[in-house]
């Protein structure tokens, strides 16, 4: 399966809209791939965090809109980041979208950890509950957003209800870039899984944007990697290669702990 991760740039001196409409362009660009990432809060910046609350917007608001006409015209599965999402209780979350090549949704999932330390998304924002996956043709999508990938739980959660390939969108700052790649390699070693992290380009209310975007297989080889501005960068997997590789290396089946609840 052919996956391409639109590494967009993110800066003050464009609009929403105007964003949203490019984004699309280059969602309709990646025709003949099989599955298209973008990365998370494109349309505001992840660390604008002044702005979630004047560009929040329902589910099926002006993103959802653009993106499931952007995913059907191309014909490809669509994970279009995330939005910060108000939802009818009036609680902000950062909410992934998923859309099938029929433009339909096919899955929601909002972020479970909240980044900021007592500030910012941490306290503008709800937390998701549970983990997300979604079934396509060939194989099983994990879902996580950028600080999710601290959390190496969410990841066995996710490979334990099916998931071979962990899609991970994000606003990931430069400064911490070292940790960006590290923890992706990590996370599809343990997981013995694909890892397709999105981030961002540019910079988001004064905060210098990794970039970066990677792919790694399910034995933590790199297949893919941007640089540091906007960019799509496309790679093609062996679904396959997850089984393969369980089987060959089966450590997933050693797990001891985790598994049962603990003994009283």
């Amino acid at each position: 399966m052919r996956a391409s991760l639109i590494q967009i740039a993110v800066d003050e001196g464009e609009s929403a809209e105007s964003r949203r409409r490019r984004a699309a362009a280059l969602v309709r660009e990646q025709a003949g791939a099989d599955l298209v990432v973008l990365p998370e809060l494109w349309t505001t910046g992840a660390f604008a965090f002044e702005e979630f609350g004047r560009a929040d917007e329902p589910l099926e608001g002006p993103t959802h809109e653009a993106m499931a006409k952007a995913a059907s015209d191309a014909g490809v599965w669509l994970h279009a980041g995330s939005i910060p999402e108000r939802a009818p209780d009036g609680t902000l979350y950062n909410t992934s979208l998923v859309f099938e090549p029929s433009g339909d949704l096919a899955a929601v999932y909002r972020k479970i950890h909240r980044f900021g330390f007592d500030k910012g998304e941490a306290v503008l924002m709800g937390a998701g509950k549970e983990p997300v996956t979604v079934s396509l043709p060939d194989t099983t999508l994990g879902l996580a957003t950028c600080y999710d990938l601290r959390f190496p739980e969410l990841f066995r959660a996710l490979v334990d209800a099916g998931a071979r390939m962990l899609v991970i969108p994000a606003g990931w700052p430069e400064r911490r870039r070292g940790h960006w790649t590290l923890l992706a390699r990590a996370r599809a070693v343990e997981n013995q899984a694909f890892v397709l992290a999105c981030g961002t380009a540019g910079t988001h209310a004064g905060v210098p944007q990794a970039g970066h975007s990677i792919v790694v297989d399910p034995w933590g080889e790199v297949l893919a990697e941007a640089g540091h501005d906007e960019q799509v960068l496309t790679v093609d997997l062996d679904p396959e290669k997850v089984a393969a590789t369980r089987e060959q290396f089966p450590a997933l089946k050693d797990r001891v702990l985790g598994l049962e609840p603990p003994r009283r």
